[in-house]
């Protein structure tokens, strides 16, 4: 383990420091030569597809296509240590619970299937066969199917969500609470109403195209590290690649491809982003209406387009005329001229592709924001263009496919019309929990089972004092899961962790050896198949899970589980019976490469109640949390009589507008290690980066430790104690940490207007100095 310290990186993103982490993981885990061998069949034709992100994979042309934080994923999964019913029984849950998310990843892969213990507070094994019976028996006693949740994490194949949309339907509920409600579900719901589509428009293909492209809210570098390779070519290629996001990220500064034996064996890097604009945090709205402003001065407007394929305009064009440059500025952070600069290199631009991640959607304007992002593509005509379009980046490796299989909380009648053709049953009609209406339904007594398929829920999900006691609430939480987390320590009065093969592992079933199916952030579906011997022979695969748990709770069902089981393949013809997309389905994604589903904007085919792409007018957001708690903030200044000698920019910027971000060793909760190596912090997390200046101005000394207090004006107290200072180059008035450990801060009923999503990039906190701190 590292040393705990601050210390300068120098080095560009990728390079040696890549290979050296990629050589740690391996020896860490014990995983020397097994870890090797599985490396080279990562997301390879005939291997497995990379548990972490959902970066689309070339057509493999080279035996290394993985990148470090795939690295780490796959060694996660790889590791040699076991968290055995012995390992841990050894610990009881009270004590597990204070662990660190580090130290519970460290325990390794799950063997058997836990349940707890309250007379011991201990996890006990038990078998399968009592698991499956427990869940059904509780299922069952239920007075109402929607008083069951059943979360969906976004690594679950297209098989194993079909299975369980189906099961769960069949049950009575459509409460499918799922990771993408946490993350990109405004890039959804935003795309939706303005191009037709709630995915992405471009290829991989376009990306070699495209001239110029815009990243928004997203750290490549640390969270899509393959995708760094896609901005080196464009870069040295000559594209214009912009940066707008709170800080400047290694990754989008410069990067030294590991493959590349030149810039491995010189020392030297690629510089990516030719320019970066660090707006306020939030400022995102403002910042895409200034460039939009411009664009009309400019006459840079695609007016044959517009005119042929879009309706709105007119109503856009006045709202920008109408927009005042002092809001803009004072919003954004940055000036009238930096905005014209970026404009200017936009309208000379022939193909732009923007691309965005979740500093754009965990806002409350998130949907905005995606809006305001396709008005700026429209306007210049680059969506449905080669080249060009819309790129939402994904995070987990399916979180995309399973929302297509139906893992969906308002499911289209047409969808369960299908259903109810090709099965037999009445699906249910009604609209099911998201994320947050779980957590308040579990809360308040109107839910009291919880099913996880993966993921780590407890960690995941905002305002944890609310959320763990909602889980605990329950009469009965259960997760399937490779490794013990958070989730697990957080239960309700009986707990079940049900232990399930990873992608990385043989997967074999009645026919034989199976392959999964996964569809990725660019609406490719291809097949993936582990290597690996289990962890365990005790381990089942989630298609199984789903099958036996629907098999013991519904026992006249007419769907034959255990059948579709025997052989993957099955499942796909249930599911090409179920989306027209998906005729063929077994031909077709044994295809090299696998085949891409039809994405009409892409076409320049408007599925909106218009028939053409709509413009969307939003004003620049004065209302948000933030800006709610420095007015009150102001207030209580006056109040108190200092408002007036201490200033009101001042004053107000003693609330600070805290975004939570990712370090470098950590994937979504899942926290591999302790270093941040591109932000230069080592062995350590809790960690503020702030402005120095800001710093200075509230009196505390460099490396001083704080308490963070939330701010909202709710008068809850919430409080995420003992953070390091660390000056960092964020804009005035902005801090950052890593998540979980700030998801105490982010208030339940803060979260994205028409999506829901946690507004955990804008979160208003003070500073304390921290108990015994001197």
């Amino acid at each position: 383990m590292s040393e705990a310290k601050i210390q300068v990186y120098k080095g560009p993103a990728g390079g040696w420091g890549a290979l050296r982490s990629v050589a740690h993981q391996l020896l860490q885990h014990r995983i020397a030569l097994k870890g090797a061998r599985t490396l080279l069949s990562a997301n390879q034709p005939d291997g497995f597809d990379c548990p972490g992100c959902a970066w689309p994979d070339r057509q493999h042309t080279s035996s290394f296509e993985f990148c470090e934080n795939g690295v780490k994923a796959v060694a996660a999964e790889a590791t040699a240590d076991r968290a055995t019913p012995e390992r841990i029984g050894q610990h009881t849950v009270s004590e597990l619970r204070s662990w660190t998310d580090h130290d519970l990843e460290a325990l390794g892969r799950l063997t058997e299937p836990l349940a707890y213990d309250a007379t011991t507070d201990r996890y006990r094994r038990l078998s399968w066969d009592e698991a499956f019976a427990t869940v059904a028996r509780h299922l069952q006693a239920l007075p109402s199917p929607d008083e069951a949740i059943f979360y969906t994490s976004g690594r679950t194949s297209n098989e194993a969500a079909f299975l369980y949309q189906l099961f769960v339907r069949e049950f009575g509920t459509n409460n499918f609470p799922d990771c993408s409600n946490m993350c990109h579900e405004p890039s959804g719901v935003g795309m939706k109403a303005s191009v037709g589509v709630g995915k992405g428009t471009v290829t991989l293909d376009d990306f070699e195209l495209a001239d110029c492209l815009l990243i928004f809210g997203q750290n490549p570098g640390t969270n899509h590290p393959r995708m760094l390779g896609e901005l080196r070519a464009a870069s040295r290629r000559g594209a214009r690649i912009l940066s707008f996001n709170p800080m400047r990220e290694r990754g989008l500064e410069r990067f030294a491809d590991p493959q590349s034996p030149l810039e491995m064996l010189s020392g030297g890097a690629t510089p990516i982003a030719s320019d970066f604009y660090q707006l306020k945090v939030g400022g995102d709205i403002a910042v895409l209406k200034g460039i939009m402003k411009h664009l009309l001065t400019l006459e840079a407007v695609d007016h044959a387009f517009v005119a042929e394929h879009t309706t709105g305009f007119d109503a856009l064009k006045a709202d920008l005329e109408a927009e005042d440059w002092a809001r803009i500025e004072a919003e954004s952070g940055l000036t009238r001229e930096r905005l014209l600069q970026a404009a200017q290199v936009i309208a000379q631009a022939d193909k732009v592709i923007a691309c965005w991640g979740m500093g754009i959607t965990q806002h409350q304007h998130g949907v905005a924001a995606v809006q305001s992002i396709a008005n700026l593509l429209l306007v210049r005509g680059m969506v449905g263009k080669p080249g060009a379009g819309l790129c939402p980046v994904r995070g987990h490796s399916n979180v995309q496919g399973d929302r297509t299989m139906g893992i969906y909380e308002k499911p289209a009648p047409a969808f369960l019309d299908r259903l109810r053709d090709v099965y037999g049953f009445e699906p249910p009609r009604h609209e099911g929990f998201d994320t947050i209406g779980a957590i308040e339904a579990m809360r308040d007594g109107r839910a009291s089972v919880f099913f996880g398929m993966g993921g780590n829920f407890a960690a995941a999900t905002p305002d944890t004092p609310t959320t763990w006691a909602a889980l605990q609430r329950c009469a009965l939480t259960v997760h399937v899961a490779t490794k013990f987390n958070r989730s697990h320590t957080v239960h309700g009065r009986e707990a079940l962790v049900l232990p399930c093969l990873g992608r990385t592992e043989v997967d074999l079933q009645a026919s034989g050896a199976q392959h999964i199916s996964v569809e990725d952030s660019m609406s490719m579906v291809h097949l993936s198949a582990g290597i690996n011997a289990p962890a365990s022979p005790h381990l089942l695969s989630e298609p199984v899970v789903v099958a036996r748990l629907a098999a013991a709770t519904l026992p006249n069902s007419r769907v034959p589980w255990m059948w579709l089981v025997e052989d993957y393949g099955r499942i796909r013809d249930h599911i090409a019976q179920v989306f027209d997309e998906f005729a063929g389905f077994n031909e077709k994604v044994h295809r090299p490469g696998g085949f891409r589903l039809r994405n009409t904007a892409s076409e320049r085919v408007w599925a909106t109640a218009s028939g053409k792409a709509q413009f969307a007018v939003h004003g620049i957001p004065t209302d948000t949390l933030v800006h709610r708690a420095r007015k009150r903030s102001r207030r209580d200044e006056v109040d108190a009589g200092v408002g007036a000698d201490a200033g009101g920019d001042q004053a107000a910027e003693e609330v600070f507008a805290l975004t939570t971000v990712r370090a470098h060793d950590q994937y979504n909760t899942t926290v591999y290690g302790l270093d941040d190596r591109y932000r230069g912090v080592f062995g350590q997390r809790r960690v503020l980066f702030v402005n120095a200046q800001d710093r200075v101005r509230a009196g505390f000394d460099e490396g001083a430790w704080v308490d963070l207090i939330g701010a909202a004006p709710d008068d809850i107290e919430r409080v995420a104690p003992g953070f390091k200072l660390v000056d960092h180059d964020i804009p005035a008035g902005c801090v950052a940490a890593y998540y979980p450990e700030t998801n105490v801060l982010v208030p339940l009923d803060s979260h994205a207007v028409g999506a829901r999503t946690p507004a955990s990039k804008a979160i208003p906190i003070r500073l304390r100095l921290a108990k015994g701190a001197a």
